[in-house]
């Protein structure tokens, strides 16, 4: 037996010994973090607990390593509330490469790394095999796309942060994959997704009632931001959550369905109030997936009206939406013909890869690069410009074996069951995904992509499984394999 502990069964001694010397630190650096929150410094504050939370999580990590990835799962939507750098945009002071390292968010994307690569290791080493997909191979090679670019990068320290943090999301799957073997750790994964929910939620109404509304100014809109730093990660993690979460309502108990309605209500309110047109359009597009893939006409029907509702209600979205057609532009200020800006910048960002157009500039470089400083507002572009022709290939491949993934799990699960609105949620997620990924920057946006590949995981396990013997059609049935799916 390794000494790195695979199993989740209890801490052995000198776990609780580790786990007890962690809780004396945690205790010192909270009083330490405590005295120097009067100060101006706001590093004081969060590097103490952030070291003491890395402390207690590598523990658990080594200890009970699924609990470990559960729990991560359920943070990880709350700690960008003490991130340190600022907005990913632009090339400022408060978002330098050293500046981004030290955000919490970094330091558990680090860790999990670490832990991740260490569990996977002595998976193989006991198992002598892992298990893969085509999914897996597109993922790890995009991956080490950016890994490739490296050495002709002009910012090698930010090419690398940003190679790392995609790649954390690349190990989040790898790690589901094996980790979801059953139907009961199908459901706690969802579960744990679901909690991250909680503090957002919480977090905005907190705000907004005390008058203190988290949130930003852009032109003549406000915009709410949760706990993040910018309106636009907020409403693409509302995304995923809405989609993927009206996708499996129907399938799971009544207790369940008290928490997750109000949740997603919560949530949809929250989205408009966003007013993030790409997050709306894709959001609506990917519930209109799921309606259609389930064949709900509750699903599609409710969509018509909240759409109608979200127009009556909130009339700054219209408002919004309606800056289209304007004539002004973003550039300085990103509220008016965002549409027009956008293109106008794809022009000036594509010739950048002409210096290196095989393996691109180098990850997160485009806006060390251009006047606007920023980055390319559009994904496809930014694997082209940034990772090269390789890239970009490994990039479709990967969105391709995505959707492919969700289409298998279709195929393979029964209508009516909690399977189907698994890969229903995949599907309607990955398009959620594609969809945003056309006018904004989402590939290395950790905090929304380890939710959606979290759900995408999920789809992963529904695909191996065979169906069921249905009743309703017994010629078409297929007796299920070991490991298949019970209810």
């Amino acid at each position: 037996m390794t000494t790195f502990d695979l199993t989740t069964d209890g801490p052995s001694r000198a776990g609780r010994v580790m786990t007890v010397v962690a809780a004396v630190v945690m205790a010192g650096a909270a009083a330490f973090s405590g005295m120097s929150s009067t100060g101006t410094d706001k590093r004081l504050v969060v590097l103490p607990l952030a070291a003491v939370l890395a402390g207690v999580l590598a523990t658990l990590a080594f200890t009970r390593f699924a609990v470990f990835v559960l729990l991560i799962l359920g943070v990880r939507s709350s700690i960008d509330l003490a991130k340190l750098s600022g907005p990913s945009n632009g090339n400022t002071m408060t978002n330098t490469a050293v500046a981004r390292g030290l955000d919490p968010s970094s330091i558990l994307a680090v860790l999990f790394l670490l832990a991740a690569a260490l569990w996977l290791i002595a998976q193989y080493a006991r198992t002598g095999h892992l298990r893969g997909s085509r999914l897996r191979l597109a993922l790890v090679c995009f991956s080490l796309t950016g890994f490739v670019g490296l050495p002709g990068s002009s910012q090698l320290q930010a090419s690398a942060l940003e190679a790392l943090r995609i790649l954390s999301v690349v190990m989040m799957y790898i790690v589901l994959e094996q980790l979801i073997t059953t139907p009961q750790m199908l459901r706690k994964v969802l579960t744990a997704a679901y909690a991250s929910l909680a503090f957002p939620l919480l977090y905005q109404l907190f705000t907004m009632a005390t008058g203190n509304t988290a949130s930003e100014v852009k032109g003549s809109f406000t915009r709410i931001t949760g706990p993040f730093t910018q309106a636009n990660t907020f409403a693409r993690y509302l995304a995923f959550m809405i989609v993927f979460g009206v996708a499996v309502l129907p399938h799971i108990s009544r207790r369940a369905r008290l928490v997750l309605v109000p949740m997603l209500g919560l949530s949809c309110v929250f989205l408009l109030l966003t007013l993030t047109r790409g997050a709306l359009i894709a959001a609506v597009i990917g519930v209109v997936i799921v309606g259609l893939v389930q064949r709900s006409k509750a699903i599609l029907g409710g969509m018509v009206v909240a759409l109608l509702a979200a127009l009556v209600a909130f009339p700054s979205v219209g408002s919004r939406f309606s800056e289209i057609g304007t004539s002004s532009t973003a550039g300085g200020a990103p509220t008016g013909n965002t549409l027009a800006w956008r293109l106008q910048y794809w022009t000036e960002v594509l010739p950048l890869a002409n210096v290196n157009p095989v393996t691109g500039i180098g990850l997160n470089v485009t806006q060390y690069q251009t006047d606007a400083a920023k980055q390319p507002h559009n994904d496809f572009i930014r694997a082209y410009v940034e990772t090269g022709i390789l890239g970009l290939l490994a990039y479709v491949s990967m969105l391709a074996a995505m959707v492919g993934n969700a289409r298998r799990a279709v195929r393979r699960s029964r209508p009516g069951t909690l399977e189907r609105g698994v890969a229903a949620g995949a599907l309607g997620c990955a398009w959620c995904y594609i969809i945003t990924s056309l006018a904004a920057n989402v590939m290395s946006n950790v905090v929304s992509l380890w939710y959606l590949i979290t759900f995408t995981a999920a789809a992963a396990y529904v695909a191996r499984q065979r169906p069921l013997p249905d009743p309703t059609n017994p010629a078409l049935s297929q007796p299920a394999r070991s490991g298949a799916v019970q209810r």
